[in-house]
């Protein structure tokens, strides 16, 4: 008697679910059950309009304390050399600082402390992409020897012009798409009853950058950055 009662209320219960379920899954409007999904794609090309300079200070010297002195010395002409050229302080991040031994392997294999190198790297951001090899140009002088510009990387600093006008294209796209399969199909689109959006600003070429030579300056070729937006956008049919 006792598992009998156990049994009609794990039946009930199983049907209430059921029935939960069934009216959960009713849409509020029907309507919106019979409907075209349609993915669409839109991309502009646009010039970059920044650089992005990553640069590294090098200092070797006897003592930790004084190989980082040095490595100060010299990021402080660095620093000094972007003011001239017009970055301002918020363009410039300190990415890393080190200090660490230098050893040197003779031939008995046995290492030999050779001092202390002490490092910092910098990420500038130009804004004004055209001044970008004159700014390179202007901390391998400040530097010198002890300078290493390891990348010049154009990108767009405000793409937000460019992913409008993809996304324009990426729209009228997907509609002309679900109009073509609407007529095809012999239904009548309605409102649209869900859009999704991703934006892909394609990746920035890195492009190294050199100390000029004695009749040239360093020059940054800017390229194009293509901006990609993609688009599913849900219709509902009549």
């Amino acid at each position: 008697m006792k598992l009998t009662s156990v049994r009609t209320v794990t039946a009930l219960s199983v049907a209430f679910a059921l029935v939960s379920a069934a009216c959960l899954s009713t849409p509020a409007n029907a309507a919106d059950t019979r409907y075209i999904t349609i993915s669409a794609t839109g991309s502009t090309y646009v010039v970059p309009d920044a650089v992005r300079v990553t640069a590294t200070v090098s200092v070797i010297g006897k003592t930790s304390k004084e190989a980082l002195a040095a490595a100060s010395s010299v990021s402080s002409a660095v620093r000094k050399a972007l003011t001239a050229n017009k970055i301002a302080t918020k363009d410039v991040a300190t990415q890393s600082i080190s200090v660490f031994p230098e050893y040197s392997y003779p031939a008995n294999g046995i290492p030999v402390l050779s001092g202390y190198r002490a490092s910092q790297s910098f990420d500038i951001t130009v804004r004004a992409a055209s001044t970008a090899g004159t700014v390179v140009d202007a901390i391998v002088d400040a530097g010198g020897d002890n300078l290493q510009v390891s990348s010049a990387s154009p990108f767009v600093l405000d793409n937000d012009k460019a992913t409008a006008i993809a996304r324009t294209s990426a729209v009228a796209r997907a509609k002309a798409k679900a109009n073509s399969y609407a007529k095809l199909l012999g239904v009548k689109l309605g409102k649209v009853i869900f859009l999704d959006e991703t934006s892909t600003p394609a990746p920035f070429p890195i492009y190294s950058a050199a100390a000029k030579a004695e009749d040239s300056a360093t020059q940054i070729d800017l390229g194009e950055q293509k901006v990609t937006v993609a688009v599913t956008v849900r219709w509902s049919i009549g």
